[in-house]
């Protein structure tokens, strides 16, 4: 059961302040009537009897604070012990982790509050349970509808800079994520490395695109996402998966 622990009992502090403060009261109360100031300082007591006074009330008023605190417990106990079992189950475990402060009246709010039905103890408002609503684009028409940029960086490549760009989006199998980077066609070759750049392209492109998948992506939503980057780019365009990728995706296929 969580609580707080009421402090130990001390002494009433007798302090020079209280005394300044007590003195202030009584002028105060002289200078209010001046015509009977003299008949107002006969009828008060000095400070020293004024702090014995405060000594005396003090261990009463403490005692009555303690006891009137251990009331409102065992009557919050109560009200506790009353529900039934799998409900103060219930209750007893999401008191000890609600932002409530750990006292006999906030206790009871808190258990007024379940009573009512205002504070569904299967769900209680201080959790947060956020509700995921993955952003999917289902047969996009454009490379740019179906992913978004959301980083770039400039490559050194040889004497040359390259700019890398970095897309995420969901087709549908998962989040996604798309490194496009422009790499030089090797004339002397007559293709680069990947046997799908024909001849046809080597005539109007000194670049292709390369686009590395990364997430899960199948052989569907591959073909897609080049399809797609070859209709905004006059470049040639590849789409793979990223190594990482490509071997759980052959170990997928093999089983």
């Amino acid at each position: 059961m969580r609580f707080r622990r009421w402090h130990r009992p001390e002494l009433y502090g007798d302090t020079s302040r209280k005394r300044a403060a007590f003195h202030r009261k009584q002028r105060l109360e002289r200078e209010a009537f001046p015509l009977f100031a003299d008949q107002i300082a006969s009828t008060q007591h000095s400070v020293d009897e004024e702090m014995a006074r405060r000594a005396i009330w003090w261990d009463e008023f403490e005692r009555k604070r303690r006891n009137d605190r251990a009331a409102r417990w065992r009557k919050g106990r109560a009200r506790l012990f009353a529900l039934p079992d799998a409900l103060r189950a219930r209750v007893r475990q999401i008191w000890r982790t609600c932002p409530y402060p750990a006292d006999p009246a906030s206790f009871a709010d808190f258990l007024h509050q379940v009573a009512v039905g205002r504070l569904d103890p299967d769900n209680p408002p201080w959790v947060f349970r956020p509700t995921l609503n993955p952003r999917i684009t289902r047969d996009p028409q454009s490379f740019g509808q179906a992913f978004r940029q959301i980083g770039r960086k400039q490559v050194a490549v040889g004497a040359e800079l390259i700019e890398e760009q970095l897309f995420c989006g969901n087709l549908g199998s998962g989040i996604l994520f798309l490194w496009s980077r422009p790499r030089s066609i090797d004339p002397s070759a007559g293709l680069c490395s990947d046997h799908r750049l024909r001849d046809a392209h080597l005539r109007h492109a000194s670049q292709w695109i390369d686009i590395d998948v990364s997430g899960p992506c199948s052989d569907v939503e591959l073909a897609l996402i080049e399809l797609l980057a070859q209709a905004g780019d006059p470049r040639p365009v590849i789409a793979r998966r990223a190594p990482a990728w490509a071997s759980r995706a052959s170990a997928r296929s093999v089983a």
